[in-house]
């Protein structure tokens, strides 16, 4: 693409002068016309001549002759179960296009390698992809091969593991029959033995073993077969089963052959500057594995920027997610987990076939630390860097670690743990490196392999940094060259800031991530400007971020949610499966929205596919769908639903709406009410007929409370009507607007004299209508967002 392009479509240029990323995006055009190939792509490389072509019966890749004065090192290829590290080939179901991945030495400096990447046809088992076409799933199948009819789904069906993997497919089978009663309501039996006819069949004895941790074969025709060697791979499968039960019980019979192209395919949530609820943390782990996106890192520790509280660290937010009993008060007192929560969570995500990676994030970004212990913050750089010339520094920091890593029970229960080392000021590079390499080895004492974000070419010296079972998080080229980590040693994970950092709200980097721009034009394999070849080992996978920068802007769970949720199902698809892709964005965009988030999960509180469904509740009346609670109706003329009080309320069988919503209902409120009586209420948000600050109709949610300077009269119907979209919530009263919370602005006192939106959004609570003194009759609620003359004629 032309340099124009390029920077349009794939820079975006971000200043910060206090950021969670610190950085000024910039390109240094060496070749205006392409991204620069790591490690050189010239003459030398482009002499490499071609593979030979496969032909049907080839078992195994024949490599290519060397240049003279260099020899050519296979490495492996973006397909390792079509051609494994070895150059053997195992014939996919159709034809595929296979990327090979060569290293070209130099004979007389072994330090100058050039990658080489040649591309191959491997012929397949089939001809074609036969008569049935590929189902719509996230992520795309790699390999289908369809014949003719269809399996239809049946409340006798059964689900069907076989003797040899009773005990290790217990878990799996009951999740599964939980998930298929979630998805379809048929409540299937689980047995022991062979598959019959209309049956789901899960084993562990896949014959093909090139199919790796997280492959699985997929058989639909009389029976459902799902085969894999691990139970990652056969979990995938049930993923697959489900997505195409979402819509429909009928299923194209044909074979799959499906398997990842990278180990890593995640997500980076910033616990630290906002809280999310357990409740929240556990459905994510449900939702990513619905998308077969396996790794889920929690950032457990942050702070804000001192310039938005008064440049005073005592009041600048701080906050660790985590019960600590070695440093009591370092716990959060706005939100935390217990350890057992924690763990629990560990084994929810085990169970479903993801790693939860706990950050701890040190040196900088540590202000939560130096509150409960001040005598280890920098007096140069600031109370969120940690001071690391005081050894004090390292005992505190340590006894953190060991509190979660040590004992028979550790609390942090997975094989890799995170320990931040992004950000520190320059100047201290080789305090940085020291801090860094000693706490790699720390953790790795506890059997951990480590994670760290990639810093150590924005922290050049000449202090060793350990190399050996240790994964950085390349977010920006000028912090870690991705191309010097490689030469260096170090596995990476694809975390470019420029394509995949969310920041609510913030003005920079995105709000939305540019899904179509991803789609088209990124996979894991780019880190920034760096366009590494296809099948490089080195690029274990990719990841993406949500980092909440502006503490106190109003977003909440749902909000972050909104944003993620369509990413989600964009980049699964790229960390799956790199460039190979089956369709275009425009057409994957269209398919996906009949894709939600899994059986159980609901975070967006749709209450119905149909985007123009309306449910109206008369509330004057016996309704077997509303269960009353110290709550009755009221007969004759005005009949309605009464309450007296907090404990006076009625259920629906909703729990909440998401966006884009409207809900409508006639109001009559007693004189005798309390602050903060509720009207509607769910687990996540209270609509109010009297936030407590002000006394005014209002709502609460995610530890925030808005209202809308408006009081409701006593003792007369009111027709109230609340509209909401990810943009903000609108009042109307009695047909006509009274106030929307979409356009207010946060002003900070810093010296550039920053605004930044603030986010009034709201989830609208149904679960519980009532809890105050008076009655309501006649709601109503839309699937979308109504306009203003709608409203006006739905009085």
């Amino acid at each position: 693409m032309d340099l124009t392009s390029f920077i349009t479509r794939h820079i975006r240029r971000v200043s910060l002068s206090q950021g969670r990323r610190i950085v000024s995006l910039t390109i240094a055009i060496a070749a205006c016309s392409n991204f620069a190939f790591a490690q050189g792509n010239n003459a030398i490389v482009q002499s490499v001549p071609d593979i030979k072509a496969v032909q049907p019966g080839d078992k195994q890749i024949v490599f290519p002759a060397s240049p003279d004065g260099y020899h050519l090192l296979f490495n492996g290829s973006d397909h390792l179960p079509v051609v494994d590290s070895s150059g053997h080939i195992v014939n996919p179901l159709v034809a595929q296009k296979v990327n090979l991945y060569f290293q070209l030495v130099s004979n007389v400096v072994d330090t100058v390698k050039y990658d080489v990447s040649k591309q191959v046809l491997i012929p397949g088992k089939f001809a074609d992809k036969g008569d049935n076409a590929q189902p719509f799933v996230i992520p795309a199948l790699r390999e289908w091969h369809g014949n003719t009819g269809n399996y239809i789904l049946k409340p006798g069906a059964r689900i069907v593991i076989g003797k040899a993997n009773k005990v290790a497919l217990q878990k799996i089978a009951a999740i599964l029959k939980r998930e298929i009663k979630e998805q379809t309501g048929f409540d299937l039996a689980v047995a022991v033995g062979r598959p019959k006819k209309g049956d789901v069949f899960l084993t562990l004895n896949e014959a093909d073993k090139s199919i790796g941790e997280e492959g699985y074969y997929f058989k639909a025709d009389d029976y459902i077969s799902i085969s894999a060697i691990k139970y990652q791979g056969l979990f995938w499968g049930t993923r697959t089963l489900l997505q195409l039960l979402e819509n429909k019980t009928t299923i194209p019979k044909g074979i799959a052959r499906d398997y990842p192209e990278f180990k890593v395919r995640g997500f980076v949530l910033d616990d630290g500057r906002k809280f999310f609820s357990l409740a929240f943390l556990r459905d994510y782990v449900k939702f990513m594995s619905y998308y077969k996106m396996n790794d889920f890192q929690i950032h457990l520790n942050d702070n804000g920027f001192r310039k938005y509280f008064g440049n005073k660290w005592d009041s600048t937010y701080s906050a660790f997610r985590l019960q600590s009993s070695t440093y009591p008060g370092l716990t959060a007192k706005d939100g935390s987990y217990t350890k057992q929560e924690f763990i629990a969570l560990q084994q929810l995500a085990t169970d479903y076939a993801v790693r939860v990676i706990p950050e701890i994030d040190v040196p900088a970004h540590a202000l939560a630390f130096t509150k409960v212990v001040p005598e280890i913050g920098s007096k140069q750089y600031g109370m969120d860097h940690l001071d690391l010339h005081n050894p004090l520094t390292y005992k505190v920091i340590e006894n953190v670690f060991k509190e979660y890593l040590g004992g028979k029970h550790p609390v942090f229960t997975g094989n890799e743990v995170h320990i931040g080392t992004d950000e520190y000021a320059k100047p201290e590079a080789e305090a940085f490196r020291a801090f860094t390499d000693h706490f790699i080895k720390y953790v790795q004492g506890f059997g951990k392999n480590v994670r760290a974000w990639g810093a150590l070419t924005h922290a050049a010296g000449k202090t060793p940094v350990a190399v050996k079972n240790v994964t950085l998080n390349t977010w920006y080229n000028g912090y870690a060259n991705p191309i010097e980590m490689k030469k260096l040693g170090y596995n990476q994970i694809s975390t470019p800031d420029g394509w995949l950092y969310i920041v609510p709200a913030a003005g920079y980097y995105y709000d939305y991530l540019d899904l179509k721009n991803l789609y088209d034009n990124w996979t894991p394999s780019i880190i920034g400007d760096v366009n590494f070849q296809p099948g490089d080992p080195t690029i274990i996978g990719g990841s993406f971020a949500e980092w909440n920068d502006v503490v106190g802007n109003g977003i909440s769970e749902k909000d972050v949610h909104d944003r993620v949720f369509p990413a989600m199902q964009v980049l699964s698809q790229k960390m799956w499966a790199g460039r190979q892709s089956i369709t275009s964005f425009e057409d994957f965009n269209t398919a996906s929205k009949q894709t939600g988030e899994g059986p159980s999960v609901n975070i967006r509180g749709k209450i119905s596919r149909d985007t123009n469904a309306t449910i109206s509740f008369n509330l004057n009346k016996a309704d077997k769908r509303v269960q009353l609670h110290n709550a009755h109706y009221t007969t004759g003329e005005g009949a309605s639903l009464s309450f007296s009080g907090k404990g006076s309320f009625a259920t629906l069988p909703y729990k909440e709406i998401g966006y884009d919503y409207t809900v409508s209902f006639w109001i009559n409120a007693a004189a005798d009410n309390a602050a903060d009586a509720a009207i509607f209420k769910s687990s996540n948000a209270v609509v109010k007929l009297k936030q407590a600050s002000t006394g005014k109709l209002g709502f609460s949610r995610d530890g925030y409370d808005l209202d809308f300077d408006y009081t409701i009269p006593e003792n007369i119907w009111t027709h109230i009507v609340i509209s909401g979209t990810s943009k903000g919530t609108s009042l109307y009263v009695n047909g006509k607007l009274q106030k929307k919370l979409y356009d207010n602005w946060i002003q900070f006192t810093d010296k550039e004299k920053t605004k930044t939106r603030k986010v009034e959004t709201l989830v609208f609570p149904l679960n519980k209508v009532g809890g105050f003194h008076g009655k309501i009759r006649g709601l109503q609620i839309w699937s979308k967002a109504l306009a203003d003359q709608e409203i006006d004629g739905n009085k």
